[in-house]
C-alpha cells in the first residue's frame, strides 16, 4: 500500500449514507459536534471556515448560532447537502493540498477542521495553509480520531504514521493515516500553532438510552476522538 490517501473524494459514493448515520449518530452528534461547538466557543457575528464540511451538520449548527459559515470539501455531493442544510453558507468543492486562493490572509475569526485531517497527505501543508487564512486573534479547532483507539483497531506500532485501509460497519471502505498524538502536536507545532486546550470528548448523558452498548464502551474507552483548540503562534 502506498503511503498516501490521494484526492479521491472517498465520500463521494455514500455522501447521503453518511449523513444520516452523522446526523444522530452517537458517535458524531453527542461526542464529536458538541466537543468542537464548545471550543469553538462564541460564534455570533464571527466568521468561520468549515473545513471538509462534509453534509453541513457543523454549518447548520453554526448558522444558527449566528456565523457567517464558509466552507468547502472535496466530495461534490456534500458541497449539495451542505448547501441545503446551510443555505446562507459560501460553500465549494475543493482539495485541502491546492492553496485557498480564494480566502485572503487573515480573513477568518475561526477554523473548523473536524476528523478530516487523517485524509490529508501533507498535513503541515494544510495546516500552514489554515493558519494563513486565521486572523492572528483567532482559533483553529481541530478533532481526529483517537490515537489510542485505532491503535486498539489496527495494532502495530502505535508510533508508526501509515496510511491503513478500514471497512466501515455499513461497508463504507475508507483509507486514512494513522499517527500518534506526539505527530498531530508536531505538525501543529511546525504549522505555526499553539495548542491551548485538548479534550478527549465521551457522548452526552442523552445518548446512553439510544445505543447503551456504545455508550459503556466510549464513556470507558478511548475509542472516539481527540477534540483539541489551537491558536496562532504569535512569535510566527
Amino acid at each position: 500500500m502506498s503511503d498516501a490517501v490521494g484526492s479521491h473524494p472517498q465520500y463521494d459514493a455514500f455522501a447521503d449514507d453518511f449523513l444520516d448515520h452523522a446526523h444522530s449518530g452517537i458517535h458524531n452528534a453527542h461526542c464529536d459536534r458538541p466537543a468542537c461547538l464548545e471550543l469553538l466557543g462564541e460564534v455570533d457575528g464571527r466568521s468561520v471556515l468549515d473545513v471538509a464540511c462534509g453534509p453541513g451538520l457543523y454549518a447548520e449548527e453554526l448558522v444558527a448560532r449566528g456565523a457567517r459559515v464558509v466552507g468547502f470539501d472535496q466530495s461534490p455531493r456534500m458541497i449539495e447537502l451542505c448547501r441545503q442544510r446551510a443555505p446562507s453558507g459560501e460553500f465549494r468543492v475543493h482539495d485541502l493540498a491546492e492553496r485557498l486562493d480564494w480566502l485572503p490572509d487573515g480573513s477568518v475569526d475561526r477554523v473548523l477542521f473536524a476528523l478530516g485531517i487523517e485524509y490529508v497527505d501533507d498535513r503541515v501543508a494544510a495546516l500552514r495553509e489554515l493558519r494563513r487564512v486565521l486572523r492572528p486573534d483567532g482559533a483553529f479547532v481541530l478533532s481526529r480520531p483517537h490515537p489510542t483507539g485505532t491503535w486498539l483497531h489496527h495494532g502495530g506500532s502505535y508510533f508508526d504514521v501509515r496510511v491503513v485501509e478500514d471497512v466501515w460497519s455499513r461497508g463504507w471502505r475508507l483509507r486514512y493515516w494513522l499517527a500518534p498524538l506526539e505527530q498531530t502536536c508536531e505538525e501543529l507545532r511546525e504549522a505555526g500553532f499553539l495548542i491551548e486546550r485538548l479534550l478527549e470528548p465521551r457522548p452526552r448523558a442523552e445518548s446512553a438510552d439510544t445505543d447503551p452498548e456504545r455508550y459503556e464502551r466510549m464513556s470507558r474507552e478511548p475509542t472516539a476522538f481527540l477534540a483539541l483548540r489551537a491558536v496562532p503562534d504569535p512569535r510566527r
